[in-house]
Protein backbone atom coordinates (compact mmCIF):
# COMPACT_ATOMS: atom_id res chain seq x y z
CA UNK A 1 0.00 0.00 0.00
CA UNK A 2 1.03 3.31 -0.97
CA UNK A 3 0.64 6.81 0.88
CA UNK A 4 -1.38 9.62 -1.02
CA UNK A 5 0.63 12.27 -2.26
CA UNK A 6 -0.21 15.86 -1.10
CA UNK A 7 -1.69 17.30 -3.94
CA UNK A 8 0.70 19.37 -6.54
CA UNK A 9 0.33 23.31 -6.92
CA UNK A 10 -1.80 22.59 -9.97
CA UNK A 11 -4.54 20.63 -8.70
CA UNK A 12 -4.69 23.18 -5.37
CA UNK A 13 -5.60 25.40 -7.55
CA UNK A 14 -7.90 23.48 -10.25
CA UNK A 15 -9.44 22.02 -6.89
CA UNK A 16 -10.50 25.55 -5.78
CA UNK A 17 -11.73 26.66 -8.92
CA UNK A 18 -9.00 28.65 -10.66
CA UNK A 19 -7.24 28.56 -13.69
CA UNK A 20 -3.61 26.94 -13.43
CA UNK A 21 -1.09 29.25 -14.97
CA UNK A 22 2.54 28.93 -14.30
CA UNK A 23 2.05 32.61 -12.87
CA UNK A 24 -0.23 31.32 -10.34
CA UNK A 25 1.85 28.63 -9.66
CA UNK A 26 5.17 30.38 -8.83
CA UNK A 27 3.35 33.15 -6.97
CA UNK A 28 1.76 30.69 -4.63
CA UNK A 29 5.04 28.81 -4.23
CA UNK A 30 6.72 31.76 -3.66
CA UNK A 31 4.14 33.13 -0.68
CA UNK A 32 4.60 29.59 0.62
CA UNK A 33 8.38 29.42 0.51
CA UNK A 34 8.76 33.39 2.22
CA UNK A 35 7.54 34.42 5.37
CA UNK A 36 5.26 37.43 5.22
CA UNK A 37 6.15 38.66 1.87
CA UNK A 38 5.08 42.41 0.98
CA UNK A 39 3.89 42.22 -3.29
CA UNK A 40 7.19 43.24 -4.35
CA UNK A 41 9.26 40.85 -2.98
CA UNK A 42 6.37 38.37 -4.05
CA UNK A 43 6.78 39.81 -8.06
CA UNK A 44 10.70 39.56 -7.64
CA UNK A 45 10.30 35.98 -6.49
CA UNK A 46 7.94 35.39 -9.74
CA UNK A 47 9.65 36.68 -12.24
CA UNK A 48 13.08 34.49 -11.09
CA UNK A 49 10.61 31.38 -11.50
CA UNK A 50 8.78 32.54 -14.85
CA UNK A 51 10.27 35.66 -16.25
CA UNK A 52 8.61 38.93 -16.37
CA UNK A 53 4.32 39.72 -14.60
CA UNK A 54 3.14 42.91 -14.14
CA UNK A 55 2.61 44.41 -10.60
CA UNK A 56 -1.25 44.35 -11.54
CA UNK A 57 -1.18 40.84 -12.18
CA UNK A 58 0.34 40.03 -8.69
CA UNK A 59 -2.29 41.95 -7.28
CA UNK A 60 -5.15 40.09 -9.03
CA UNK A 61 -3.83 36.72 -8.35
CA UNK A 62 -2.89 37.41 -4.82
CA UNK A 63 -6.60 38.68 -4.72
CA UNK A 64 -7.47 35.37 -6.30
CA UNK A 65 -5.47 33.03 -4.20
CA UNK A 66 -6.62 35.06 -0.76
CA UNK A 67 -10.31 35.17 -2.05
CA UNK A 68 -10.34 30.91 -2.02
CA UNK A 69 -8.08 30.39 0.79
CA UNK A 70 -5.25 29.13 -0.08
CA UNK A 71 -3.28 32.57 0.92
CA UNK A 72 -3.63 34.55 3.69
CA UNK A 73 -3.47 38.81 3.63
CA UNK A 74 -2.44 40.17 6.77
CA UNK A 75 -2.37 44.09 7.21
CA UNK A 76 -0.22 45.24 10.23
CA UNK A 77 -1.26 48.65 11.18
CA UNK A 78 1.57 51.09 9.37
CA UNK A 79 2.94 48.53 7.36
CA UNK A 80 2.30 47.32 3.40
CA UNK A 81 -0.06 43.79 3.39
CA UNK A 82 1.82 40.92 3.91
CA UNK A 83 0.65 37.64 2.57
CA UNK A 84 1.54 34.27 3.64
CA UNK A 85 0.41 30.38 2.68
CA UNK A 86 -0.10 29.38 6.49
CA UNK A 87 -4.30 29.59 6.14
CA UNK A 88 -6.67 27.47 7.90
CA UNK A 89 -5.85 27.29 11.39
CA UNK A 90 -6.06 29.40 14.73
CA UNK A 91 -2.72 31.54 14.46
CA UNK A 92 -1.98 35.20 15.22
CA UNK A 93 1.04 37.41 14.65
CA UNK A 94 4.18 39.07 16.63
CA UNK A 95 5.42 42.51 14.87
CA UNK A 96 8.46 44.23 15.72
CA UNK A 97 7.49 48.43 15.95
CA UNK A 98 11.19 48.91 14.72
CA UNK A 99 11.94 46.86 11.43
CA UNK A 100 8.42 45.34 10.86
CA UNK A 101 9.58 41.61 11.41
CA UNK A 102 6.69 39.73 11.36
CA UNK A 103 6.22 36.11 13.09
CA UNK A 104 4.03 33.19 13.66
CA UNK A 105 2.74 32.40 17.10
CA UNK A 106 0.59 30.19 17.19
CA UNK A 107 -3.11 29.74 18.89
CA UNK A 108 -2.63 32.41 21.86
CA UNK A 109 -2.73 30.32 25.81
CA UNK A 110 -4.56 31.94 28.89
CA UNK A 111 -8.30 33.56 29.51
CA UNK A 112 -9.66 34.10 26.77
CA UNK A 113 -12.35 36.85 27.53
CA UNK A 114 -10.33 39.55 24.95
CA UNK A 115 -11.00 37.10 22.19
CA UNK A 116 -15.16 36.85 22.80
CA UNK A 117 -16.61 40.30 22.46
CA UNK A 118 -18.37 41.51 25.29
CA UNK A 119 -21.40 42.19 22.75
CA UNK A 120 -21.30 40.90 19.29
CA UNK A 121 -23.73 43.02 18.29
CA UNK A 122 -25.78 40.15 17.05
CA UNK A 123 -22.89 39.00 14.07
CA UNK A 124 -21.59 35.45 14.26
CA UNK A 125 -18.17 35.62 15.57
CA UNK A 126 -15.91 33.20 13.53
CA UNK A 127 -12.25 34.64 13.25
CA UNK A 128 -10.13 36.87 15.71
CA UNK A 129 -7.46 38.94 14.56
CA UNK A 130 -4.86 39.06 17.10
CA UNK A 131 -1.28 41.43 16.74
CA UNK A 132 1.28 41.32 19.80
CA UNK A 133 3.52 44.26 18.95
CA UNK A 134 6.86 44.78 20.58
CA UNK A 135 10.22 44.36 19.06
CA UNK A 136 12.07 41.65 17.85
CA UNK A 137 15.15 39.98 19.16
CA UNK A 138 17.58 41.75 16.67
CA UNK A 139 16.32 45.23 17.54
CA UNK A 140 16.03 44.50 21.33
CA UNK A 141 19.77 43.82 21.14
CA UNK A 142 20.52 46.90 19.39
CA UNK A 143 19.00 49.05 21.18
CA UNK A 144 20.23 48.23 24.33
Amino acid sequence: MTASQPPTTAEELRGAGLRVTAARVALLETVRNGDHLDVETIASGVRDRVGHISLQAVYEALHALTAVGLVRRIEPAGSPARFEGRVGDNHHHLVCRNCGAVKDVDCVVGHPPCLTPVDDAGYLVDEADVTFWGLCPRCRSESG
